[in-house]
This record gives C-alpha cells, structure tokens and sequence, in this order.
C-alpha cells in the first residue's frame, strides 16, 4: 500500500505562483510512475504530469509544459508540481497518484494509489 497526502493548494492570483507537494508513505517507490492530475468542477479529471521516481524521466500534458514542472525528492519521499504564470482555468482539485504501471501513464485508470487532492484557486 502507499499512502499519498497533497498539500500546498490556496487561492492565488493570475500569474502567481505555487508549488504542490505530495507526501508518500508506506513502501518503497522505487521504479514507481508518480503523476499528478486535476479536476474542474463539472469536467473529467486530466492528466498534468508525471515522474519516474528513479530514474527522475517526466513527461507532461502539452498544454501545461511550458509552465508546470515535476519534480522529486527521494530523500523526503515527496513528489512537487511547481506551477507558474497561474490562469484561472488552471483551477482545479489537484490529485497526486502513484502507479507501478509504465512509461508514466497518462490514464486515471492506470493508477493505483490517489491522494485526497488538494484545492487550487486562481482569481483573475
């Protein structure tokens, strides 16, 4: 079992930054494909990026590339998004998930453990 908590969501302003972080607990992660995702009220949940957790490979949701990155700290067991030059449609419940599944999947259904999810609000 693994056990993800999300944290570092608020209410921001457009083009703020913030960085989301996501605690993983309860065995090791070692060659585990760790993504984030998002969901707006009303629409699906959409994949945003993920990481090897060994080999430090990412890959990302075209349209978020050029402002969010993935990254993480194997020391903490903690998987980031930092997300720049925010939009008010970037809101959204932020989930981190962990899969054993590869290469980083981009399908909700290929991953195994959720977090809660973490709330994220851009004001315009």
């Amino acid at each position: 079992q693994v056990q993800l908590v999300e944290s570092g969501g608020g209410l921001v302003q457009t083009g703020d930054s913030l960085r989301l972080s996501c605690a993983a607990s309860g065995r090791t992660l070692n060659n585990f494909a760790m993504g984030w995702f998002r969901q707006a009220p009303g629409k699906e949940r959409e994949f945003v990026a993920a990481i090897n957790w060994s080999r430090g490979s990412s890959r990302y949701a075209d349209s978020m590339k050029d402002r969010f990155t993935i990254s993480r700290d194997n020391a903490k067991n903690t998987v980031y998004l930092q997300m720049n030059s925010l939009k008010p449609e970037d809101t959204a419940v932020y989930y981190c998930a962990a899969t054993y599944r590869q290469p980083l999947p981009v399908l909700t259904t290929l991953y195994v453990y959720w977090g809660q999810g973490t709330q994220v609000t851009v004001s315009s």
